[in-house]
């Protein structure tokens, strides 16, 4: 089972309902118990980074988290949930994300239309389980108005650009994130969902 993590923030129906079309067992849930249990999360996003990483901490869901990442479960933040892995983002001042990877969340400056809201192709950064069958010509969906700046650009599975080069995929071992919403982005989504639960079967 994954826990799709509820902390009062995030697209947890879209993203549930994404899991069931792929025959991918998953809970909603906040339960110690369940995340405890289960063989993945998932850490969904929607927001602002300081409101979702102060919700998470006043349920003790950053602990929980963290200690079943480094047992070594498998976890996936999605859209905020991306960033949130990070350790620090600028979003209306300064937060301490969770810090399970090493980078921070600036904000797009003013070359482009903010928030970043569209369709944009994917650009492989690297060969990982998490890009098979997928290609660069591939499309998916983002909405966003602050991007991942990570110290290791090795951790980046595939890129996007909107001005600047945008982290869209990162893995680094059991920590994974996607900048936009594949439970939006059409076959392409689903895909990239599909080889998450094929990693953790």
């Amino acid at each position: 089972m994954i826990s799709i993590i509820d902390y009062g923030a995030g697209n947890l129906k879209s993203v549930s309902k994404a899991l069931e079309r792929l025959d991918l067992d998953s809970a909603v849930t906040s339960s110690f118990e369940d995340i405890n249990n289960s063989k993945a999360m998932i850490l969904p996003g929607v927001g602002s980074f300081g409101d979702c990483m102060k919700s998470l901490r006043s349920k003790g869901l950053d602990r929980c988290i963290i200690e079943n990442v480094n047992k070594g479960k498998y976890l996936l933040g999605i859209c905020l949930g991306l960033q949130l892995l990070y350790e620090n983002s600028y979003e209306d001042g300064i937060w301490k994300g969770l810090g399970l990877l090493k980078g921070e969340i600036i904000r797009f400056d003013s070359t482009n239309k903010v928030p970043h809201m569209g369709w944009n192709n994917l650009i492989k950064g690297k060969d990982d389980f998490l890009s098979q069958n997928i290609n660069e010509e591939e499309y998916v969906y983002f909405v966003h108005s602050y991007y991942a700046k990570p110290e290791n650009a090795k951790d980046v599975v595939f890129w996007t650009e909107y001005g600047v080069k945008v982290p869209a995929v990162v893995r680094r071992n059991n920590i994974m994130g996607m900048q936009f919403h594949p439970e939006k982005s059409g076959p392409t989504g689903l895909k990239l969902l599909k080889n998450f639960g094929e990693m953790i079967r």
